[in-house]
């Protein structure tokens, strides 16, 4: 036991006064004489007796009286279990993402988390608060419960080193409790890494009851007719996804087409035909789960023609004139020689057909107009200087070639899932007419192959930048050294390696993940670009790019949906933005991944045990008590005892 005013225990040597006064008697007794005193002889014995037990009771009784007083004006207490952390600085880390609007026993997880806290936070607790959009630094319950009433969703996925980095940030004399509220969802270990060792961390993970679940994922063309657009839309099922949905596809709001979709795995896409022009909608679809992820939005533009030049030996060329048909392209080619090099800004794809050299002048060139959103597909020659070659691809990231190879190759391998051949084949095909090259480069790089040889090098890859592609074929595809030309690939191949996804394709762009936007405008001095709908409307970080402007929209918009792209009052683009799919599987697998940290089972629960294990166990009301006991029992003794 431990006392706050040890000081106050001296005044126990008062206890001296009550002694002295029964011990020593200061009453002079007065004589009384009697002519009998044989039947007062007896009485006087009783009474001295009594008096003498009265005496010793009074005296026992004022001396515990008087010591409880003086212990209870001197607080004692014994000390908290947890006392060393009592000072302890509360750090709350509340998980606002969209997959905690999935349903616990209570109501939505976010819903029900900041009822408890409102609950359950004393008064006079002092923490900081951290949500994925918002930070309050050192605040009470009482001075953030409008701000928690009105707590959005966040289209920010949960990220716990962001939220563990801040607080690092925030220094501190004491240590720290960290409360962490989340559903763990998307959680991984190498997270749980930045957690300081020497935090009291406690995890409390609320779990939702109803774990199916069917997110939109994406959409995409998936084949170009001539009046028509047939989009593939797919849909991912998580836990044990209902059997059939509805599905709904609007243009401007305006439904167009609806439908029932069978749900007979995890994955599963469906096909809608739209007429090819200008579209500014959503697919829409109904579950018993998350909502965010039920609709997706998508903008496609009215096809514009694709400028395509082509740098290279006009014979050589033959065969692009005929891919790139004027009905879709503006096809030119120039030798190198009659090349004007102003005129590359204007072009959406360039193609270096084996040229034996490339000047320093046009690689320069051609890196700036690659910055600016336009691809590049680079034929070598077998004439070509490695040295030359890998001094352009330099330019462009970490590729290099190496010697020629004088050995024939069989083309013999497809990366169906590169987005150049992704919506070619219905299904994958195995055998089919290879074709071949007498020589070829070896090519060294990281990069995932689009279409390899038989002994698994590289026959065509790319470098994959924000804005643009850049496509290197491994050998010459002239007649003399390749077939390539009369094989069923070469349309396709160079068909979507020219493709600008600024003019053609889906506009669908996901809240977060910083994908620039690339836009054809002309901007005066002060003039500048914003992207608004009828809810919000934001201005981008904007870069002038001489006849094109970049956009990057950071974490804006806050809202998914349809959006436009204004100079001043001119539309000049629709583009939609979705939020990311990462919270749509709400299946919660954390209870091994936290199994070296505290987890509670409810905010309740944890602020229970705070306090009693943080607080001091106070003796002093029972030192009143039984004071007041002390002094009832002396009143009793003056009263009963004769």
């Amino acid at each position: 036991m431990q006392f706050k005013h040890p000081e106050i225990l001296y005044f126990l040597f008062l206890l001296i006064i009550p002694i002295l006064v029964h011990l020593f008697q200061l009453r002079r007794f007065k004589k009384e004489y009697f002519t009998n005193v044989r039947f007062l002889k007896e009485i006087s014995i009783q009474t001295r007796k009594s008096s003498q037990i009265k005496k010793w009771l009074l005296l026992a009784t004022r001396l515990l009286l008087l010591a409880f007083l003086i212990f209870a004006f001197a607080q004692p207490y014994f000390k908290a279990k947890d006392s060393k952390n009592s000072r302890n600085e509360m750090y709350l880390v509340l998980d606002n993402s969209f997959s905690m609007q999935a349903k616990g026993q209570k109501g939505p997880l976010l819903q029900r988390a900041i009822e408890d806290l409102l609950e359950h936070i004393p008064e006079n607790q002092n923490f900081s608060l951290i949500t994925n959009s918002e930070t309050f630094w050192n605040t009470d319950i009482k001075s953030i419960r409008r701000e928690l009433q009105q707590l959005k969703f966040s289209p920010l996925p949960f990220q716990l080193e962001s939220a563990m980095a801040k607080i690092k940030s925030h220094q501190a004399p004491n240590n720290k409790d960290i409360v962490i509220i989340t559903d763990a969802n998307g959680l991984q270990p190498k997270q749980l890494k930045s957690i300081d060792a020497t935090w009291n961390t406690v995890f409390i993970t609320p779990e939702a009851e109803q774990k199916n679940n069917v997110s939109i994922d994406s959409v995409f063309i998936q084949q170009t007719l001539d009046n028509f657009y047939e989009i593939g839309v797919k849909l991912s099922a998580h836990g044990e996804a209902l059997k059939s949905i509805p599905i709904a596809l609007y243009n401007r709001e305006k439904l167009i087409a609806k439908t029932i979709i069978a749900l007979e795995g995890k994955e599963k896409t469906m096909n809608f035909t739209i007429p090819k022009e200008d579209f500014h909608g959503y697919f829409s679809i109904t579950d018993n789960s998350l909502a965010y992820d039920n609709t997706f939005y998508f903008s496609i533009s009215k096809p514009q023609k694709i400028n395509i030049l082509s740098i290279g030996d006009v014979e050589k060329s033959g065969f692009l004139s005929r891919i790139y048909t004027a009905d879709e392209f503006n096809y030119s080619n120039f030798n190198l020689t009659s090349l004007d090099y102003n005129g590359i800004e204007k072009q959406d794809a360039i193609v270096l057909n084996e040229l034996n050299d490339i000047p320093q002048a046009l690689q320069t060139t051609l890196k700036t107009f690659a910055e600016k959103g336009g691809n590049v597909i680079f034929i070598p020659s077998s004439e070509s200087s490695v040295s030359n070659s890998n001094s352009f691809l330099a330019g462009f990231g970490k590729m290099q070639f190496q010697n020629l190879q004088r050995s024939e190759k069989l083309i013999t391998k497809i990366a169906f899932n590169n987005p150049v051949f992704k919506t070619v084949f219905e299904k994958q095909v195995a055998n089919f007419q290879y074709p071949k090259t007498q020589t070829s480069f070896g090519i060294s790089t990281s990069n995932p192959a689009i279409l390899s040889f038989e002994d698994q090098s590289i026959f065509l890859t790319s470098i994959q930048n924000p804005l643009s592609s850049v496509y290197v074929f491994a050998a010459a595809l002239n007649k003399q050294n390749s077939n390539f030309q009369n094989s069923p690939l070469i349309v396709p191949t160079f068909y979507n390696m020219a493709q600008s996804i600024q003019k053609t394709g889906i506009s669908a762009y996901t809240i977060g993940e910083n994908n620039p936007i690339l836009i054809d405008a002309l901007l005066g001095k002060d003039e500048i670009l914003s992207i608004q709908n009828k809810d919000e409307k934001f201005i981008p970080i904007q870069q002038i790019l001489n006849n094109k402007v970049k956009l990057t929209c950071t974490d804006y918009p806050q809202q998914a949906g349809n959006f436009a792209i204004f100079k001043q009052n001119e539309l000049l683009k629709n583009v939609s933005f979705n939020y990311n799919r990462t919270e749509s599987n709400i299946e919660n697998n954390s209870e091994n991944l936290l199994s070296d940290f505290t987890v509670k089972d409810s905010i309740e629960n944890y602020f229970d045990t705070l306090q009693t294990d943080r607080s001091d166990n106070n003796l002093w009301k029972w030192f009143v008590i039984f004071t007041l006991l002390f002094l009832a029992l002396e009143v009793l003794i003056q009263k009963l005892v004769k």
